[in-house]
C-alpha cells in the first residue's frame, strides 16, 4: 500500500517507521516546508493518506483527500465541531474517512470499559464523577480529544452529567477535567468515580507513541476498499 503522510513530526516519524515495517511504502509527505505539494494531483500518487497534523489543517486536509478521491485517516483533533461538514463532503463525493480522537488499542478498550462502568452506575447517585488527563507540553488542543470522548460517552448515558467544564470547579451537573502539562508525557486518561466510602478508577498511561502509530497503520489497512465513515469502533468489533 502506498501511503501519504500529512504531517512529519514526531508521530508521522513513528507512523512511517510502522508503515515500512509492515511492508508499506511511503509515497508523499507533507510537512511546514513543502504545503504546496499538498495537491490531489500528488495525493493520487498514494493509496491512502494519514493526518497528524493540527486542528486548523485537519479540514482543509481532508477535503483534499476526498477531492482527489484518496482515503484518509485523521487522527489530528480539535476539529470535531466542523464533522458535520466534513461527514456532507464525505457522501457527497463518496469518500471514505477513518477517524478518532486516539488510535491506541488500549485507549479505545479505555473507552469501551468507560461506558460499561457509566452503565453500571447510572442509577446510583453515591458517585462523581470526573477525568484528568495529562499530554507533553507541545499539545495544541486542551482537554485533549480522548478526555472530550471520555466525557461525551458518560454524558450520553449518565442522565446525572449534562455537560463537562475544563480546569476549575464544576457544578454537580457537569463532569470536571483537569488538562495538566508536563514534559515528556505521551499521554494518560484517568476516569474518576468518587463516593464517601471509595474510589473506582479507570486509568490508561502511554509509554510513548509506539501504540497510536500502529494503530493508524491498523486503520490504513482496514479503510482499503471501504467507503464511508468508520472510527476505531469499526476495526476493533466494539
Amino acid at each position: 500500500m502506498n501511503i501519504a503522510l500529512l504531517g512529519y513530526g514526531k508521530m508521522g516519524k513513528e507512523i512511517e517507521s510502522f508503515a515500512l515495517q509492515r511492508g508499506h511504502q511511503i509515497t508523499l509527505i507533507i510537512d511546514i516546508n513543502n504545503q504546496a505539494d499538498l495537491n490531489p494531483e500528488n495525493l493520487k500518487k498514494a493509496d491512502v493518506a494519514i493526518d497528524f497534523t493540527t486542528p486548523h489543517s485537519a479540514v482543509p486536509n481532508i477535503l483534499c483527500c476526498f477531492q482527489a478521491g484518496i482515503p484518509v485517516i485523521c487522527g489530528t483533533t480539535g476539529w470535531q465541531d466542523q464533522l458535520g461538514t466534513i461527514e456532507k463532503a464525505c457522501r457527497e463525493q463518496d469518500g471514505s474517512l477513518f477517524y478518532t480522537s486516539n488510535f491506541s488499542l488500549g485507549v479505545n478498550i479505555l473507552f469501551h470499559l468507560n461506558k460499561v462502568l457509566a452503565g453500571l452506575l447510572k442509577n446510583n447517585d453515591q458517585y462523581n464523577v470526573s477525568i484528568e488527563e495529562i499530554h507533553h507540553t507541545t499539545k495544541l488542543d486542551k482537554p485533549s480529544g480522548t478526555a472530550i470522548s471520555l466525557a461525551k460517552d458518560i454524558l450520553s448515558i449518565y442522565p446525572r452529567k449534562n455537560n463537562w467544564e475544563l480546569d476549575r470547579e464544576s457544578s454537580p451537573e457537569s463532569i470536571r477535567i483537569d488538562a495538566l502539562r508536563q514534559v515528556n508525557v505521551p499521554g494518560t486518561h484517568t476516569v474518576k468515580w468518587e463516593s464517601d466510602i471509595d474510589i473506582i478508577h479507570l486509568h490508561h498511561s502511554a509509554k510513548n507513541r509506539k501504540g497510536l502509530a500502529l494503530g493508524a497503520v491498523l486503520a490504513a489497512e482496514f479503510l482499503s476498499g471501504k467507503k464511508g465513515i468508520f472510527t476505531m469502533k469499526n476495526l476493533l468489533g466494539f
